[in-house]
């Protein structure tokens, strides 16, 4: 047998720049590259390692661990979690703070593969800097932490295990079922040990993501079920784009006239115009794709696994609808006692279209619905009879864009005001993370986003809308896209703090506290920050809009610009929020309070509680 000797970081980054997968028909390699901040803990070994590998994968240098993470999934999910990358970060503070963005790939099953520094195994120079003691546990450390929010995790004790752990990570994170973040630990002078390597574990490996049938049997239940159904509905999740089965969920639908609602991961599962589209279902959702969820009797759900906001906390269905879950993953697809059909959406809707048809009349209302949401919709974005608000700035972005380009955004009211008012003019263009609602994943997303959008379609944009609190709480990516030419274009959205959640306090009862910045206690001397200032010292050009109409004029020139845009505009922290389409919410609320607003405002929202399926 042939063998090379290697260091541990040598041999991890060779394998890593041998493995390949298949996009569209070409052979590329599975890693796009890495982001990497490098620190005592990996600087030495890996980060010589991955400088002989600099043209192979090229390593993006970012600002904050947490962002590069929330970089890294975002270019997963452009590419449909058929390419990744991978983050390195030195022992300690750096690796810690990839934690949220771990938890953030884990929640949204998208493949991240951490490569992060560790404590030393011989022991001899401990405690040394960074270190965690726990005096009982001396094995225990920071990365330990990983365990949780992870897919899978190890720590490598000697070189010969990458030869298990390596290929055991990406089988891991290009399962359709299994998917999400893997974590390696390397402790530091294990990296720089070496091992004579089988030079075959370094040959050439095309991946190809499994294509998972369903069970016959499962399937045939599943039809006969459907064949029983008065009032049908599709819920078309994220999965149903993983699974490449945006064709034949239309075919499906088409085929049988069954009305289409989406989940926040699904947006863009449909054209907007497409007449089964019926709109986005849930909290954040539409009254068109809600009243029919309430009025449907057979519900197929295709790749989502069901959180909240789609189900209304389980208060969007009938209580006797039946619920067929179409899921390539066993723990998504049996939720709520579904009649499970476990397997690939792409086989799974080719296996279930018959000759079934829903009822004409049923369609047709689900139509009617529609038009009302579309014209309701048309009136909510459009602006000169209100104050600024998040929809006017999505509708003026929404009218100006190609329909090509991606629109970023994630945690805060911006997820609702996209979800509901976004108007869809291409498959697989919209991006909200809801999976974790993460403050901070807009710009660092985006430029994740773009660096794989340049890679497919350079002459598009990323587009990122994020208010203020997601803006303050991380930005230096706007810094890492002009650094590396990966241009986006940035609408800020300032309503004076955490307005949604300011929003929420007041509708169960409560004061205004501590979430505008105007009612934050220990704020002596409110102040507004000057965004356009902020953006243009890291680079980027920034302009402030009065209006929406003067953001339409800023949007022209952002598209024309070759770097990152800022366009900033003040919106209102209380009027101007799309007031239809919500689903009810399950928050805790206090079942004994002095305040009498608090307690008629728990009363209203425990009225609807009988609605609540009960896991049936």
């Amino acid at each position: 047998m042939n063998t090379i000797k290697l260091t541990t970081a040598q041999a991890i980054v060779r394998y890593l720049a041998a493995q390949y997968t298949v996009v569209d028909g070409k052979e590329v390699r599975l890693f796009g590259g890495g982001f990497g901040i490098f620190g005592h803990g990996n600087v030495t070994c890996l980060g010589e390692a991955l400088y002989d590998h600099r043209e192979e994968l090229p390593l993006y240098r970012g600002q904050n661990e947490q962002g590069m993470g929330f970089a890294a999934t975002a270019y997963a999910k452009y590419h449909l979690r058929r390419r990744m990358m991978f983050c390195t970060a030195s022992a300690g503070p750096g690796t810690a703070n990839l934690l949220t963005a771990a938890a953030l790939a884990h929640a949204n099953r998208l493949p991240m593969l951490m490569l992060c520094g560790d404590a030393f195994l011989t022991r001899l120079p401990d405690p040394v800097l960074q270190q965690l003691e726990h005096f009982g546990n001396p094995t225990l450390g920071t990365n330990d932490a990983f365990k949780a929010v992870s897919r899978f995790w190890d720590r490598i004790t000697h070189p010969a295990q990458i030869i298990q752990s390596l290929p055991a990570a990406i089988a891991t994170m290009i399962d359709p079922a299994d998917c999400g973040p893997a974590f390696i630990g390397l402790p530091q002078d294990v990296q720089g040990w070496t091992f004579d390597y089988p030079t075959r574990f370094f040959e050439k490996r095309v991946h190809r993501l499994r294509s998972q049938a369903p069970d016959e049997v499962e399937v045939a239940e599943a039809l006969a079920l459907l064949a029983t159904a008065k009032r049908p509905m599709i819920i078309a999740g994220g999965g149903v784009q993983y699974a490449g089965a945006v064709t034949e969920l239309t075919v499906f639908a088409e085929s049988t006239g069954i009305p289409v609602v989406e989940t926040i991961a699904g947006r863009a599962n449909m054209l907007d115009t497409h007449p089964l589209n019926i709109g986005p279902i849930g909290v954040t959702g539409s009254d068109s794709a809600n009243t029919i969820a309430k009025e449907a009797d057979v519900i197929i759900a295709v790749g989502t696994r069901l959180q909240d906001f789609t189900t209304g906390s389980w208060t969007a269905f009938d209580h006797d609808a039946k619920i067929i879950g179409v899921n390539v993953g066993r723990h998504d697809a049996a939720k709520h006692m579904s009649m499970t059909v476990v397997g690939d959406a792409k086989k799974s809707l080719k296996a279930l279209t018959n000759d079934y048809k829903a009822p004409a009349n049923w369609t047709a209302h689900a139509q009617t619905e529609r038009a009302k949401w579309t014209d309701y919709v048309a009136k909510n974005v459009s602006y000169g009879n209100g104050p600024n608000s998040y929809a006017q700035a999505i509708g003026v972005v929404n009218a100006l864009c190609d329909p090509r380009d991606r629109v970023v955004a994630a945690a805060g009211g911006l997820p609702a005001e996209v979800t509901a008012n976004w108007r869809t003019l291409d498959i697989g263009t919209v991006d909200v993370e809801f999976g974790f609602s993460c403050m901070g994943y807009e710009i660092a997303g985006g430029w994740g986003a773009r660096i794989a959008q340049s890679e497919n379609e350079p002459s598009k944009d990323t587009i990122v809308f994020t208010g203020d609190g997601s803006y303050m709480l991380m930005n230096s990516d706007i810094y890492s896209s002009v650094l590396t030419e990966k241009k986006m274009i940035i609408c800020v959205l300032d309503n004076g703090g955490f307005a949604v959640i300011n929003k929420l306090q007041n509708n169960t009862g409560n004061e205004s506290f501590n979430n505008l910045i105007a009612d934050t206690p220990t704020a002596t001397k409110p102040f507004a920050v000057d965004f356009e200032a902020h953006a243009k010292a890291m680079g980027a050009t920034a302009e402030t809009v009065s209006n929406p109409a003067e953001m339409a004029e800023a949007f022209s020139r952002a598209k024309a610009s070759d770097k990152t845009y800022v366009i900033v505009m003040q919106v209102d922290p209380y009027e101007g929020w799309t007031t239809e389409g919500h689903a009810w919410w399950e928050v805790g609320t206090p079942h004994i309070t002095e305040n009498a607003k608090v307690r008629d405002a728990h009363k209203d929202w425990e009225s609807t509680r009988p609605e609540q399926r009960k896991g049936v």
